[in-house]
């Protein structure tokens, strides 16, 4: 079985730490909010994409440095030299941009953001395609693309957005490209708790070492689910949890849980 030890990673665009089976990516250009450049888009697409086969990694936090999220793509490095490229260039990097968010939505960890400062455009889409969202109260989450003069159709965010806040919000949001304070997000759901800005990054790392200790097969079945399930009837749906419990039936996890509930013990999960 092909298997990869992800503490051994070093990315070379953004900040990368695994313990506890917990993988934390640290968006680390501060001084500029952390922006995105088409090197560590694609390293960060590349990175979501072998996790697949991370035999150290059941749960991923993601953030950024400096009391900022990630400010989206860079002005000069990114969007200064898409306004030069030719048809063909703008659509390779469009579906790379893309391909990151369907690698983030297929890898098993789940993902949690901790969300910190200005989460803007790219940025926005990230904490988005995240499975869990964390927030400090200084958190501002724009979807600005139309204050660029683009679309709000991007990275899936016509897809996704409206499945978390509903089509009303995320219309409002994507035609304005204002920003969603933390307060708005959470009341929407878009955050699953606010947290203060000194505790934020502990409380993300709180969380993914619950789900990391957990039963990490059944984790990622659930996540597969939550994404497939999307353009799936009631029928097929049924069908397709059907499957995959019976699937998790088969887990030795399975067989813990019901020991350690007979011993009236806790169960100890190995993610097998």
């Amino acid at each position: 079985m092909y298997k990869l030890k992800a503490a051994d990673w070093q990315p070379k665009h953004f900040r990368w730490q695994v313990a506890e089976r917990v993988a934390t990516v640290s968006l680390n250009r501060p001084e500029r909010k952390n922006p995105l450049t088409f090197e560590s888009y694609a390293e960060l697409r590349d990175t979501f994409h072998r996790l697949q086969y991370a035999e150290d990694v059941r749960a991923v936090v993601l953030t950024g440095e400096g009391g900022n999220f990630c400010s989206g793509g860079d002005v000069h490095e990114i969007i200064g030299a898409l306004v030069k490229m030719d048809m063909p260039d703008l659509m390779r990097f469009t579906r790379m941009t893309g391909n990151l968010v369907k690698e983030m939505r297929t890898c098993p960890q789940p993902i949690i953001a901790a969300i910190d400062g200005v989460c803007a455009g790219a940025g926005a889409i990230l904490s988005m395609a995240s499975d869990l969202r964390y927030a400090s109260a200084e958190a501002k989450t724009a979807f600005l693309f139309v204050r660029v003069g683009l679309a709000g159709c991007d990275m899936g965010s016509c897809a996704i957005l409206p499945r978390i806040i509903g089509q009303g919000r995320a219309a409002e949001l994507l035609y304005t490209g204002r920003s969603m304070s933390a307060q708005e997000g959470f009341a929407w759901g878009y955050f699953n708790e606010i947290v203060p800005r000194e505790k934020l990054l502990a409380r993300a790392q709180e969380v993914a070492q619950s789900l990391a200790d957990g039963p990490a097969f059944a984790h990622g079945m659930t996540k597969k689910c939550l994404h497939q399930e999307w353009n799936q009837s009631i029928e097929q749906a049924l069908e397709t949890e059907a499957e995959a419990q019976a699937i998790c039936m088969q887990t030795k996890d399975f067989g813990r849980a019901y020991n350690a509930f007979v011993a009236k013990q806790k169960p100890k999960f190995e993610g097998d």
